[in-house]
């Protein structure tokens, strides 16, 4: 009777070991697969939206997912299904467009980066062709560092560097290569000769060519 009483005890004391081995045990528990700050705020699904100045219907963006992340540093918008921008004339007719597979827009810097089949025309029909662009809204500029095609009814230009205002009628290619025309070399337009009788000799007025700027980086975000 006093062995089996023995073995109750150590049977239960063995119990109570393992119990308070269990009970210190530390539970790993992996990081939250989506941290707070990397979870959006706001998200639109099917985004088909005109946009309205005076009154009058100036532009339409189509996405098929709009985040908005104001807890990221930068905050931002992201655009991970494409983007599609158009804009029209007051007859509702489409002046221009933008389109890349992806895009984000960091608000407070007022600064687009566009990725993946870039594609931009604007009102005077040039087509510019990339797989990345910035879009500064502070500078007013558009620049990339990667490969770029820029095609206009006269000439088409390529090259690794390109830096433009914002409605693409200046800009600037680096280490271009393309067709030209004698206006390119020159800065000046051949002009037909006036046949009425003049005064003075008017000169061919210059091409505004843009100035080479600073080399502009792309930022890491």
């Amino acid at each position: 009777m006093e062995g089996r009483v023995k073995t109750i005890a150590i049977l239960l004391a063995a119990h109570c070991a393992l119990m308070t081995a269990c009970t210190e045990v530390k539970e790993h528990v992996a990081p939250a697969v989506h941290e707070r700050d990397s979870a959006s705020t706001m998200t639109t699904y099917g985004v088909n939206m005109l946009i309205s100045d005076s009154g009058v219907i100036k532009y339409k963006i189509v996405t098929e997912r709009w985040d908005v992340n104001t807890v990221r540093q930068p905050s931002r918008w992201t655009f991970e299904k494409g983007i599609f921008f158009e804009q029209f004339d007051e007859k509702f007719h489409v002046q221009a467009y933008v389109q890349a597979d992806t895009a984000w827009y960091y608000d407070q810097k007022r600064l687009w980066k566009l990725r993946g089949r870039v594609r931009i025309r604007n009102v005077n029909g040039l087509l510019y062709e990339s797989e990345e662009l910035y879009w500064d809204g502070i500078a007013h500029e558009l620049y990339s560092n990667v490969f770029s095609k820029v095609t206009t009814p006269e000439r088409t230009m390529e090259g690794t560097y390109f830096l433009s205002d914002e409605q693409m009628r200046y800009y600037t290619i680096n280490n271009s290569k393309g067709s030209f025309e004698k206006e390119d070399f020159t800065g000046e337009e051949e002009k037909e000769e006036s046949k009425d009788p003049a005064d003075t000799i008017q000169q061919p007025e210059p091409i505004l060519r843009p100035k080479m700027q600073k080399f502009r980086k792309s930022p890491e975000y």
